[in-house]
């Protein structure tokens, strides 16, 4: 077996999208959310299945699933392989429109279904140093939890560091899935869940038709591309924050050495920023 890369936009949708084997999602929608009793989830229906790009290449910003259960209840299960400014404003955004856009103007309020937002990011994002974290509407000061209805799960892939023989539950072998399936050869002797052994079959290359994994090589490049671009960006504003600091020195008429040593650069590149500066 040779696994694909689960945070890749196209191996995403395709295993946890796929409404012919709902079974993977009910079973990661249970494990995540530690839903159990008459509050665990036996049925849903992909609202958004699986389709491949239309054009090659094409590249969706966020990868997400949705998905809804026999009760009616909202699941928005979302991969975000970069931060990006804005992301929790847009998170609470697209989570309480969709809460709010179950009913019509004029129904009834208790016509609304909760809804579950699941953030799956290949970046920490959190100070906590746990992996998986939810988040509730509380009140500020009994923490009374009175407001249910729309509620945010977090697996931070970064902050995951068990391995495979030390994966005790079921939520953290889905986890140890998303982030380490492509260096696997072989579903883990200690996965016996039926959904999640059937998410590491759909991941299986060999059982992937030759667009499928055309899209998905095209969304991996896809993808590095947009890494590129925020590295990119990032060394960009140092330089210019570095360059500004040269500037501010010069004008104080410093020695190029001691602006050398103040802004971690040599002293031919402070020259070199200086002699643009004239």
């Amino acid at each position: 077996m040779k696994f694909v890369d689960v945070t890749n936009d196209i191996a995403f949708r395709k295993i946890f999208g796929n409404e012919k084997k709902t079974k993977i999602a009910i079973s990661f929608l249970n494990a995540i959310l530690k839903l159990s009793g008459d509050q665990k989830i036996k049925e849903v229906t992909i609202i958004n299945p699986y389709l491949l790009p239309r054009v090659a290449g094409e590249k969706a910003t966020v990868i997400d699933v949705r998905a809804k259960d026999e009760r009616g209840r909202q699941f928005v299960v979302e991969m975000q392989v970069a931060d990006v400014d804005g992301f929790d404003k847009r998170v609470q955004y697209y989570t309480c429109r969709d809460y709010s856009m179950q009913i019509n103007r004029g129904e009834q309020y208790p016509l609304l279904k909760p809804t579950y937002f699941i953030g799956i990011l290949d970046f920490n994002f959190f100070d906590s140093p746990e992996y998986l974290s939810n988040h509730i509407i509380l009140n500020g000061e009994t923490y009374e939890h009175k407001l249910k209805d729309i509620q945010f799960t977090f697996i931070e892939l970064q902050k995951f560091e068990k391995q495979v023989d030390e994966l005790e539950t079921l939520t953290e072998k889905w986890v140890f899935f998303i982030k380490n399936a492509e260096n696997l050869d072989l579903i883990p002797e200690n996965v016996t869940d039926e959904g999640l052994i059937e998410a590491y079959k759909d991941a299986d290359k060999h059982s992937w038709k030759k667009e499928e994994l055309i899209a998905y090589d095209n969304a991996s490049i896809a993808e590095q591309d947009e890494r590129g671009k925020l590295i990119a960006a990032e060394k960009k504003g140092k330089t210019e924050e570095k360059e500004g600091v040269v500037e501010r020195c010069w004008r104080k008429k410093m020695p190029a050495e001691d602006i050398a040593e103040i802004s971690g650069l040599t002293t031919e590149q402070v020259k070199a920023i200086i002699s643009k500066l004239k």
